[in-house]
């Protein structure tokens, strides 16, 4: 039991400031002294008082914890209970997240029950247990700030934790995560189970694409990878991996949800943070962020903006055994976005908040491609392509939100609307020297999509033990691309004629509504649930209907978790899911050329549905946790890759999606954070992913110059592969100031239908240096020190190749960050909309 009081009281100081005013130090370490204090002698005191009461444990007392000001709950407060003079300890606990509490096994009799937490005054109450009254329900226990005011409380763990809910893994990132890369792109290959393409900027999770992702439970209409980039590593709070969602969540993803929760700034007054950094590879990259609150009555308002500059190197090579070639790329691109923030929420009173905020998003990039081709059998085949990009978007984002709050504890109804619009234009020139057919042309694309979401969720805790939600939903989707090209094309007899525009619509409206319901009892706990969604597809190409698809599904999901005791958990779960096609899938307009493949999508692509089961298990350590699961997933309808040889050029190839059979996906997961000494600390995990893909290439026979129809072999594939990722972190406090951080990470081989990608691996080192009491940090980070991580592959399909590609993964990065103001500090979230992730569906377009 001391152990568990050594934990409360861990968890406590990492709560605490880093930065408190000096004048007021004194008074504050005297009540956090006092509070560890009784939290050690009071939970010291439940093994003597339990050993020696004679009296057989009958009873339990319960009840809800919330601040008096704001009426939201109070999380980890101290429970004690007390003997009926107050002389002795009897038993204690803490107040869970949503504020609630209950302790087990009193004996009859008299006792006081005293609430604590640092910054209120002590609740203390008398109450009753008796065989006709055994369980005590006290009902809703109201805390009231301390007159003295606590200054500049930041929640900023030191160290990152793994946390395992219901339906999440929660990584709760500390100062020794951030300290891994300037931005959300560069720390998420740390994170388990998820890789970050570090070319592409493509996320996958348990080594499938299909994933959702958010920022505080909100998708943007943003492409991920430019929002990855966008957003500071300082401002993470923690990332939350939903990879089985309920029923009460949308149903797009096959591998889940990857939700980003940032920093909920609040404390009365004005107050902020500014973030800069600098990262040196061959090029220079530069992004900085600044973020503001003020918060004073009825009002709170917000406002962030963050930029990021930048210039990125990447080459590679592919070689053709099979006619002796070899391809050469040469890539770079000079990038520049600003993401802005502007939000107020306005509380009407204790029972009523109205929330509004817009983001806006500005993108403009410039890139060039050089790709030479060498054949060196026949060098009269050589061509060279240059290829340079002007591109822009933007991105406006505006949400309303109302909240309801009826008298009893945890009963709502929540009203949000959102809209969001994205506008890009993409400028192409393509100039070609050497053996090409085509001469030199330009190609236009330019699309406008807006997605409009609109939900209603109650909630209503039917008793102390049942809570139902509902709600409803209504998703539309509308995306229009126009594309246009200075080009020419083969017509059907072999002639070359102008490149025909294209015109391609694509809709999707969706309508939706949910319930779940969940019980805990005792040790075991439960919740059930069903989505039921109808949906409309409606795809067009230059006024021709190329795809409808209409249909009605069921999502259901169930989850049971089992508590035997505080240190262990177990939980099984079942979710149905769907993978809707995205519109790079569908669009018919070229994603990208080079001089030998080009990338389309397929209109009339069906959604792939998935049967997900997961068991997981948690086991608290004296120092630290474990967490490990298992995963199966049975898939139908799969969404894959096909190769087909262009019938205007046979030299070239054209990638494409198109619709497979049943596969089926299985794999494990291992995470642990642990502390072996004070001045150490470990965070490690290892995933493993097995899934069988099926896919189809076209490939020609023989080495003619000049193939023909009967010369295309088709080979429809499957390919079993299996993966796994290896990663560990450790942290060492060198002082109170200063920490050093080693990071490892090793994929092992992988597989595609084209390719046997070989394995990768690298290691970075960081330093943080804290100042000015803690409100700055400066970081430095050396990313893959030995310059080993590569994209190196080979491959028999469509043709036997190797090759690899390189990026600036070996650079060095300098971070400073400062935070200013001050304020009173509030135990409380914002609201819970901001961490609410029920907008997980809706990333499809």
């Amino acid at each position: 039991m001391l152990n568990l009081c050594l934990g409360v009281t861990s968890f406590i100081k990492c709560r605490l400031v880093d930065t408190i005013n000096q004048s007021k130090t004194n008074k504050l370490m005297k009540r956090v002294t006092l509070l560890f204090t009784l939290l050690i002698c009071g939970f010291y005191s439940i093994n003597l008082s339990a050993n020696n009461n004679s009296e057989p444990p009958i009873g339990s007392i319960s009840g809800i914890v919330v601040d008096n000001s704001l009426n939201q709950p109070v999380a980890y407060a101290a429970i004690v209970v007390k003997s009926e003079d107050g002389s002795e300890t009897i038993t204690g606990g803490i107040t869970n997240e949503d504020g609630s509490f209950e302790v087990k096994k009193l004996p009859e009799g008299s006792f006081i029950l005293e609430v604590q937490f640092i910054g209120y005054k002590t609740h203390s109450q008398k109450l009753v247990i008796t065989k006709k009254n055994r369980k005590v329900n006290v009902g809703t226990i109201t805390l009231t700030e301390e007159t003295a005011e606590l200054d500049e409380v930041e929640v900023v763990a030191e160290r990152t934790t793994i946390e395992q809910r219901v339906d999440r893994k929660v990584i709760n990132v500390g100062k020794d995560l951030t300290t891994a890369g300037a931005t959300a792109s560069d720390i998420m290959n740390n994170i388990p189970s998820v890789n970050v393409d570090s070319q592409t900027g493509d996320i996958t999770m348990r080594g499938n694409s299909n994933v959702r992702v958010m920022v505080d439970g909100k998708l943007s209409n943003v492409p991920v990878a430019q929002l990855l980039r966008q957003i500071p590593s300082t401002s993470i709070k923690s990332i939350e991996l939903i990879t089985n969602p309920s029923a009460k969540y949308n149903p797009e993803g096959m591998s889940g949800i990857i939700n980003i929760v940032l920093h909920k700034n609040a404390n009365i007054g004005f107050n902020g943070s500014i973030t800069t950094g600098l990262t040196k590879g061959v090029e220079a990259k530069f992004n900085s962020s600044i973020d503001l609150n003020y918060r004073n009555g009825k009002f709170n308002f917000y406002g962030n903006y963050g930029n990021n500059t930048g210039k990125y190197v990447n080459n590679g090579n592919i070689s053709r055994i099979d006619e002796n070639s070899l391809q050469l790329f040469d890539f770079f691109n000079n990038n520049k976005s600003h993401l802005y923030k502007v939000g107020v929420d306005f509380y009407l009173n204790d029972k009523n908040t109205i929330s509004v905020f817009t983001n806006q998003n500005i993108f403009d990039g410039k890139g060039e491609g050089n790709t030479a081709v060498t054949y060196n059998n026949d060098p009269s085949r050589n061509l060279t392509q240059i290829f340079r990009d002007v591109s822009e978007n933007t991105s406006e984002q505006y949400n309303f939100d109302y909240k309801l709050d009826f008298n009893k504890e945890g009963h709502n109804i929540e009203l949000e609307v959102d809209y969001n619009r994205f506008d890009s234009g993409q400028d192409a020139d393509f100039r070609t020297t050497g053996a090409s057919l085509f001469p030199d042309y330009m190609d236009f694309v330019d699309t406008d999509r807006t997605q409009t979401i609109a939900n209603l969720d109650y909630v209503n805790p039917l008793d102390s033990i049942s809570k139902l939600e509902v709600g409803l939903e209504s998703r539309n989707f509308e995306t229009d691309v126009d594309y246009s090209s200075t080009g020419q094309s083969f017509n059907s007899e072999g002639n070359l004629i102008p490149t025909p525009s294209t015109n391609f619509l694509y809709n999707m409206d969706i309508y939706s509504a949910y319930a779940t319901f969940g019980q805990t009892r005792e040790k075991w706990s439960y919740q059930v649930g069903a989505r039921i969604e109808d949906v409309e597809v409606k795809a067009d190409a230059n006024g021709t209907n190329a795809f409808t698809d209409n249909y009605t599904e069921i999502y259901p999901s169930a989850f049971v978790t089992y508590s035997p005791n505080e240190k262990d958990q177990f939980q099984t779960s079942y979710s149905r899911r769907v993978d809707r096609p995205g519109l790079g899938q569908v669009n018919p307009i070229r994603e990208w050329a080079t001089p030998l493949i080009s990338s389309f999508g397929n209109p009339s692509l069906e959604p792939q549905f998935t049967n997900s089961y997961e068991v997981n298990y948690t086991r608290r350590i004296k120092n630290g946790s474990i967490t490990s699961g298992i995963f199966y997933r049975t898939i139908s309808d799969e969404i894959n890759r096909a190769v087909y040889v262009d019938r205007l050029d046979f030299n070239k190839l054209i990638l494409t999606f198109d619709n497979f059979d049943n596969t089926s996906a299985y794999g494990f997961e291992l995470s642990t954070n642990y502390k072996p000494v004070k001045w150490w600390s470990i965070n490690g995990s290892f995933d493993f992913y097995s899934q069988t893909q099926r896919g189809i290439t076209e490939s020609l026979s023989g080495n003619s110059p000049n193939p023909t129809e009967n010369d295309i072999v088709v080979e429809e594939v499957e390919v079993d592969n299996t993966a796994w990722n290896l990663r560990l972190n450790n942290s060492f406090t060198v002082t109170k100031k200063l920490t050093l951080q080693a990071f490892g990470f090793y994929r092992g081989e992988n597989r595609t239908l084209q390719f046997k990608i070989n394995p990768m691996y690298f290691v970075n080192l960081g330093a943080r240096y804290s100042f000015a009491q803690g409100k700055g940090t400066i970081s430095i980070n050396y990313n893959d020190i030995f310059n080993t991580m590569q994209f190196d592959f080979n491959g028999e399909r469509p043709y036997v190749q190797e090759g690899d590609f390189n990026w600036e993964s070996n650079n060095l990065y300098v971070g400073l960050n400062y935070r200013f103001g001050g304020g009173k500090y509030r135990a409380k979230q914002r609201k819970r909309r901001d961490s609410n992730t029920k907008q997980s569906g809706g990333g499809i377009l």
